[in-house]
Parts: C-alpha cells; structure tokens; sequence
C-alpha cells in the first residue's frame, strides 16, 4: 500500500475518534459511573476536575514531544498505553478502595491522553498540507465529538443493560471498561499499519540561543494580541465549564435529592442515539457558516447557541419537565455546542501558527483546559451548598461572561488572516 498518496479520510476519522475516547472516558464516562456508584456529588466532582490538570500542564512538556521522537511513534506508544490503563480501572472496581484506586487510573491516563493530543495535532498539521487541514478540521471535530458522545451514550446504555443481568453496578462498569480497553488496543492496531510517514514528522531541534522548552514560551507569550487570545480562550465556555460535572448527577440521581431520575439507559440514549446527531449536525453546520461567512461575522450567533443552553438546565431545576422535554433540551444543548465548538477549534487553529505551531496548539489547549477546571472543581461544592435549582440558576447569569470577550476577536490579527483565506475559498472548504 502507498501510504504516501493514501487520502485523509484513512485515518484522520479514526484517529480523532480515538482523541476523543480517552477524554470522554475520563471526563464524561468517569462522573455517570461514580453517580451510579453512590459517590457524593461534592467528592467526586472535586477529585474528577483534578483530571482536567494533564491537559493544562501538557504545554509544559509539549516541547519535550515535539523534540524527542517522531509523533507517530508518540501517538501510537500512547494509544497502546491508554488500553492497559483501562483495563487497570476496571480491574480496580472491585477492590475496597475502588475511588482512590481508579481516580489514580484515571488520572495516569489523563497525562497519557493529553500527551497523545499533543503528538495528535502536530501530526495533523505536517501530514497534511494547509488546504487538507482546512477541509478536515470540521470532520476531525465531528469524529473528536461523535467519540465523546459515543462514550456517554452507548457504552452508558450497556452499564444499564449488563447492570440488569448482573445485578451489579461494579461488575457492568467493569466490563464497560474492558470493552474500552479492548476498543483501544484493535483501533491502534490499525493506526500502526495505515499512518503515514510524512517527511516532516521527526524531532524539533533547539536553533536558538534558549533551551526549545523556553523558546516556545516566549514565542507564544510574545503573540501579538495575547492577552485577548487567553481571555476568550478562558472565558468563552465559562458557563459549559460550571455545568459539565454537575449536569449528569443532576440527570441521574433520584428526585428525593432535587434531581430529575432519569434511567441510566435513557440517559445513553438521550446522550447517545440523539445527541449524537444533534452534535455531529451541529459541528457541521458550524463548519459550513464558517466557510461561507468568517469567523467574526458568525461569532456571536454561535455564542447565543452556547449560552441559551445553560437556561435550559435552570427551567428544568425549577419545574422537572416530562422525559421527553428533558430529551429535546438536551438534544438542543448539543446542537448548539457542536456548533459553537466549531468556532473554538477555528480559533485555536489560527492562533497556533508559526515554526512551533504543535506546542502553540498544545499551550492554547491547556489554557483551555486550566479555564475549564478551576469552575469544575468549585462546582461540586457550591451546587451541594446551594441545591441544583438556585445553582443552575447563578451559573446562568454567570455565563453571560461569554459576551464580554466576543469583541476581543475582532482586535486579534490571526482571525483576520483566518476569515480572509476563508473569503479566498468558493465553497464550503471547511467540509469537504
């Protein structure tokens, strides 16, 4: 096979999806399975944002990846990694000390995902040319999303199916997490026979008078508009970021407590099944405004989709709509953050130019992430603290921050070189 010539499509879909995975599972799967479990909300969403810590530290050592080793070899080692992991976690569910034990997995695999991003995304920019990276950065966000969505839909769904023949939560949690780790080793597995070897892919050597590690850093801090840059990378999702644990407790656990009871297999449907179209429909369309219109004429639309939301989960606090309320709230939720992430992957994108671009896309990410953990920590204490009704409601207000950074995107210069290379195209480059 001539993996020279070999299209994208290959295995950018492939390996997006398998980006995805791990976050999913320690972001998303790891909150459902400790809800389940009858772990306090304030315990494990505390110990669970620590995880959120590998993906903002990863601009740390993001100059050790791109200067040591090939980022196939990095992403390849890591995938490998990540299955045994994996099967570490289940292993641990039937232990005494499952928490202490598979919050340790979980985190280990968190600095092992956030390393395998890093190699990702510096692959991604040197096996294809600029064009290529244009028209596949909105399906390798669908493929990213659709991973995410898989693991809080489908493999919640088979907890609850293998809960119901077992009888046991620890036992289908185990098994879930045993057909991830198995999914993992058989998805790597083919990313080793059918990843190309691009030229370019080999280490970064130092060609200053600095270490490359300090190089890095003050190339990015040095970015023209930086300050802008970090406040939309922090505040953009501010709100997302105070909901993200606390919605599927909220979702999960019994009406006594002020949740809404949802089954564990209708929460994998609704999550799944539904939110899967709604995401993926949502990432496209976003692709598509984006090509036709810029980023800066579309942002504030995309913004109002990803504020609106947040109401959502305040109207369902107060009044415990019907089942199938929830589910058209929920599936109108992912809509809208397909869509407005979208705009975030641009973003990022444009401000990772230059000789460092894979650690100026690794730095911008654990920005990102370090934005996303600090609310995710507090969460859980002040969601207890308040009750769900009065907290989604406060996070509500809070998140109209979101509208204060949107300006600062027509200062940054990137974004304007951004929307006038997308002015260049005559169709819908960003989804082809």
């Amino acid at each position: 096979m001539n993996l020279k010539n070999l299209s994208p499509w290959a295995y950018v879909p492939t390996a997006y999806f398998m980006e995805g995975v791990p976050y999913g599972v320690i972001n998303i799967l790891s909150a459902v399975m400790y809800s389940k479990l009858g772990v306090a909300n304030d315990v494990f969403i505390f110990w669970t944002s620590w995880l959120y810590l590998p993906w903002v530290l990863k601009m740390f050592w993001s100059p050790f990846v791109e200067g040591n080793a090939t980022k196939r070899l990095w992403i390849l080692s890591t995938q490998y990694a990540l299955a045994w992991i994996f099967l570490f976690i289940a292993l641990s569910l039937n232990c005494s000390a499952f928490f202490t034990f598979s919050v340790l997995g979980f985190f280990i695999g968190a600095f092992i995902s956030a390393t395998h991003d890093i190699a990702l995304d510096g692959y991604y920019m040197i096996a294809l040319d600029e064009k290529k990276q244009s028209a596949f950065v909105g399906w390798r966000t669908v493929f990213y999303r659709f991973a995410m969505i898989a693991v809080s839909g489908p493999l919640v769904v088979l907890a609850a199916k293998l809960q119901k023949l077992t009888g046991s939560e620890t036992s289908a949690w185990a098994v879930v997490f045993c057909a991830v780790s198995l999914l993992t080793v058989i998805v790597t597995t083919y990313h080793k026979f059918i990843f190309p070897r691009p030229a370019e892919d080999k280490p970064a050597p130092s060609k200053g008078e600095l270490p490359l590690f300090a190089e890095v850093f003050k190339a990015y801090f040095k970015q023209e508009n930086i300050v802008y840059i970090l406040l939309f990378i922090l505040l953009y999702r501010f709100g997302d970021a105070c909901l993200e644990k606390v919605v599927v407790p909220f979702l999960l656990k019994p009406e006594s407590e002020g949740a809404l009871a949802v089954s564990t297999e209708a929460f994998g449907y609704i999550k799944g099944t539904l939110g899967l179209l709604a995401v993926i429909a949502g990432n496209i369309f976003g692709g598509f405004l984006l090509s036709k219109y810029g980023f800066r004429r579309c942002i504030w639309y995309f913004a109002v989709i990803l504020v609106l939301p947040n109401f959502f989960y305040a109207y369902m606090a107060w009044f415990h709509p019907s089942l199938k309320v929830i589910g058209a709230l929920l599936v109108l939720e992912n809509f809208g953050n397909g869509l407005a992430m979208m705009a975030f992957t641009v973003f990022i994108m444009f401000v990772s130019q230059g000789k460092y671009k894979t650690s100026f896309y690794a730095i911008s990410t654990g920005i990102m992430a370090f934005g996303m953990m600090i609310p995710n920590m507090l969460s859980g204490k002040l969601q207890v603290m308040l009750g769900y009704k009065e907290f989604f409601l406060a996070v509500s207000i809070a998140g109209l921050v979101t509208f204060a950074v949107i300006p600062l995107c027509y200062k940054i210069k990137q974004l304007k070189e951004a929307d006038a290379f997308i002015a260049k195209t005559d169709k819908a480059e960003f989804m082809e």
